[in-house]
C-alpha cells in the first residue's frame, strides 16, 4: 500500500445508515477511535512501501521476496475487505473494529520480531485479514454513530487526520528506518492499537445492519483470496524461473480457474459477496475498469521509486519518504477545486482529463538520467502525478455511487476500493517480473565486453534478482568496481524507465475507459442540478466554498504550513460536500451527490437497531 487514497472510503462512511443518537461525548471518542484505526493502517501501509530497500539490503532478500511483504498483506485485503463489512454489519461493527485491530496488532508485533523475508511476508498476510476486519468497520461506524446533521463535520475531521497520515506516512517511515530500524515501523502500531481498543472498550457503541446477510459469504472469499494469491504467484515467480515454466503457468492457469469460479458462485448464491448485477450498469463497469488500470499504473510507480531513490540515486530512507509529499498535499489542497469540475463539466470530462495529466507525470518519471535533480527531475512530474489523480478522484466516486440504487452505496463503494486493491496487487506481482526482465537484459547488455573477475561475475548474477541492493564485493580489481557499480546502476534506470512508461500506458487506457464506457457529461451535469423549489438550502455547485476561514498559523516551515492548510482545506471541502444541517450557520447541503441524499432519505425510518452504550 503506497501513499495514495482508496477512491470511496468517505463514500463508504456515507453510505452506512445512522443509529440511535449517540451523545456529544459519545461522538468525539467514536471520531477518536476512528481517527487512531485508520492512521494505523495509513501509516503502516505507506511507510513500508518507503522502507522496502532498506528491509531488503538488511535481510538480503530478493525483490520477489519484497513482491511477498507487499502483497501477502495486499491479497487478504482485498479478498476480505467485502465480507469484513458484512461481518460487521451482521454480529455488531464495534466488535469486529476491536477483533480487526488486535489482530492487526499482534501482526505487527510478528513483523518487527521476524527473523527473514519470508517470516515477514506470512506475517504481513496475517495483518493483511486485520486489515479486512479494520477498515471497512472502522468507515462504518463513523456513519452509524453520527446523524445527518452532523456527519458532514465528522467526514471533515477523518479525512482531516486521514489525509494527515497518508502525508506523514512516508516521511516517518523513512526516518525510523534510517534513525532506529524498519521494525520500528511496525512497533509503533502497538501504542496506537491499545489507546485505540482502550477507547473501543469503553466508549464505542454498538451498531448493525437490519438487513445484514445472515449467512456470510465464506466459499467466496476463499475463492476470491486463493485465486488472486495464486495469480500474484504465477508473476512473481515468473521472474525468477522464466515464462516457459510449467510451474509459472500452472499457477496462472490455477488462479484464473478459481477467479472464474468465484464469478459463478458469485451469480448463483442468494447474498453474495459481489453482486454482479452491479455490473450491468455501463458507468460502473466503465468506473471500477478505470480505476483497475489507473491504479495499477499508481501502485507499480510507487512500489518501485523508493527502490530508485535510495538503491540507484542513494537517498536516505526519509530523504525518498518526503519525495512522496508534494502528491499527498497536492490532493488535499485540490479537492475542494476539483469536486467543483463535476457540476461544471460532469464527470466524465475530468475522468478522462485527469488520468491523462497522470500519465503524463508518469511518463516523465522516466526522463531523468544518473545525475537527476529532485528539483528539475522529480518535483515536477509528482506534482504533475498528483494534479491528475486530484481531478479524478471526486468523479470517479460520483461516478460509482451515481451508477447504482442508493441502496447499493455502500456495497458499491466497497468494490471499488477493492477494485483499487487488487489493482495494486496486480501492479507489484506483474511490474516486478518486468523490471526484473528488463534488468536481467540491461546488464547482460551494458557488461557484454566487460572482462570481469570471479568476484565480479558473482556479484552480477547475484544481482540479477536483487535488482540494485547488493553491495559492491571487496577485492575487485582497479576500475572493475567502478564499472560494476555504473553497469548496475544504468540497468536499473532501463527497467524502472520501463515501469514508469508502462503506468503511462495504462493511465491513458484509464482515460480511453472514461471516454467509451462512462456517460455523457452533459446528461450527469443535468442530473445532479438541484430541483427547483429547493429553496435556499440548495445551491448548484460541488466546488462550493464554506464561509470558514482557511487560513490559519502558519509554521516556520513550509512544508508544515502546506500541511495545515491541505488538511483545512480537506476539511472545508467535507464540509460543503456532505453540509452540517444547521441553516443558521450558513451551512449548506450539496446538490451533487444525488444518490447520498436518496440514501438517506431511504434509511430514516430504518433506522440499526444497535444502541449506543
Amino acid at each position: 500500500m503506497s501513499p495514495q487514497p482508496r477512491p470511496c472510503d468517505e463514500a463508504a462512511i456515507r453510505a452506512a445508515g445512522a443509529g440511535p443518537a449517540c451523545t456529544a461525548r459519545q461522538q468525539r471518542f467514536v471520531l477518536a477511535a476512528a481517527i487512531l484505526g485508520s492512521s494505523m493502517a495509513y501509516i503502516d501501509g505507506s511507510a513500508v512501501s518507503v522502507a522496502l530497500p532498506v528491509i531488503q539490503a538488511q535481510l538480503s532478500a530478493s525483490i520477489t521476496l519484497m513482491q511477498w511483504v507487499v502483497n501477502a498483506y495486499t491479497v487478504f485485503l482485498a479478498a476480505l475487505m467485502l465480507i469484513g463489512g458484512s461481518l460487521g454489519d451482521r454480529y455488531g461493527r464495534r466488535r469486529i473494529f476491536i477483533i480487526g485491530v488486535t489482530l492487526f496488532a499482534l501482526a505487527s508485533l510478528w513483523c518487527g520480531l521476524s527473523r527473514g523475508a519470508v517470516e515477514l511476508a506470512i506475517a504481513r498476510g496475517v495483518q493483511g485479514v486485520g486489515g479486512a476486519l479494520l477498515v471497512p468497520s472502522n468507515l462504518a461506524i463513523i456513519g452509524a454513530s453520527f446523524p445527518k446533521e452532523t456527519r458532514g463535520k465528522a467526514i471533515g475531521s477523518w479525512a482531516a487526520a486521514s489525509a494527515m497520515a497518508a502525508a506523514l506516512g512516508p516521511v516517518l517511515g523513512g526516518w525510523l528506518a534510517d534513525a532506529i530500524s524498519w521494525r520500528a515501523i511496525f512497533f509503533i502500531n502497538l501504542p496506537l492499537a491499545l489507546l485505540t481498543l482502550a477507547i473501543a472498550w469503553r466508549h464505542l457503541p454498538e451498531s448493525r445492519s437490519g438487513d445484514a446477510p445472515r449467512r456470510q459469504d465464506w466459499p467466496g472469499a476463499l475463492l476470491a483470496v486463493a485465486g488472486l494469491g495464486a495469480l500474484a504467484l504465477g508473476l512473481i515467480r515468473s521472474s525468477v524461473l522464466s515464462w516457459s515454466s510449467p510451474f509459472v503457468w500452472g499457477a496462472l492457469l490455477v488462479g484464473i480457474a478459481l477467479l472464474l469460479a468465484f464469478v459463478a458462485l458469485e451469480a448463483k448464491r442468494r447474498a453474495p459477496m459481489v453482486p454482479l448485477a452491479l455490473f450491468r450498469a455501463r458507468d460502473f463497469s466503465g468506473a471500477n475498469l478505470l480505476t483497475l488500470f489507473l491504479y495499477t499504473g499508481l501502485g507499480g510507480a510507487f512500489f518501485f521509486l523508493p527502490f530508485d531513490l535510495i538503491q540507484a540515486r542513494h537517498y536516505g530512507a526519509a530523504e525518498a519518504g518526503a519525495v512522496f509529499l508534494p502528491f499527498t498535499l497536492l490532493i488535499g489542497l485540490l479537492s475542494p477545486w476539483s469536486g467543483g469540475l463535476i457540476d461544471r463539466f460532469g464527470a466524465r470530462l475530468p475522468l478522462i482529463i485527469g488520468p491523462l495529466i497522470a500519465a503524463a507525470g508518469f511518463a516523465l518519471f522516466a526522463r531523468p538520467g544518473l545525475d537527476a535533480s529532485y528539483w528539475r527531475d522529480f518535483l515536477p512530474p509528482m506534482l504533475i502525478l498528483g494534479l491528475g489523480m486530484a481531478i479524478s478522484i471526486a468523479p470517479l466516486t460520483t461516478t460509482v455511487l451515481n451508477a447504482v440504487g442508493a441502496e447499493r452505496a455502500g456495497i458499491a463503494s466497497g468494490v471499488n476500493n477493492a477494485v483499487s486493491e487488487i489493482a495494486s496487487l496486480l501492479a507489484v506481482a506483474a511490474f516486478g517480473a518486468l523490471a526484473v526482465a528488463v534488468f536481467g537484459h540491461a546488464i547482460d547488455a551494458v557488461t557484454g565486453g566487460l572482462a570481469l573477475s570471479p568476484d565480479g561475475a558473482r556479484f552480477l548474477a547475484a544481482s540479477r534478482d536483487k535488482l540494485a541492493a547488493l553491495p559492491l564485493p571487496k577485492g575487485l580489481r582497479p576500475g572493475e568496481a567502478q564499472a560494476l557499480e555504473e553497469a548496475v546502476a544504468l540497468a536499473y534506470l532501463a527497467s524502472f524507465r520501463t515501469v514508469m512508461l508502462i503506468a503511462a500506458a495504462l493511465a491513458l487506457l484509464s482515460s480511453l475507459c472514461a471516454a467509451l464506457m462512462i456517460g455523457s457529461g452533459r446528461r450527469e451535469a443535468a442530473a445532479l442540478r438541484p430541483a427547483q423549489g429547493d429553496g435556499p438550502k440548495r445551491r448548484e455547485g460541488l466546488g462550493l466554498r464554506s464561509n470558514q476561514s482557511t487560513g490559519g498559523r502558519h509554521g516556520g516551515r513550509i512544508i508544515s504550513g502546506l500541511a495545515r492548510l491541505a488538511i483545512r482545506r480537506y476539511r472545508v471541502h467535507a464540509l460543503d460536500r456532505y453540509g452540517t444541517g444547521q441553516q443558521d450557520e450558513g451551512a449548506l447541503s450539496r446538490s451533487g451527490d444525488r444518490h447520498a441524499d436518496d440514501l438517506d432519505e431511504a434509511r430514516a425510518g430504518r433506522r440499526h437497531p444497535g444502541a449506543c452504550t
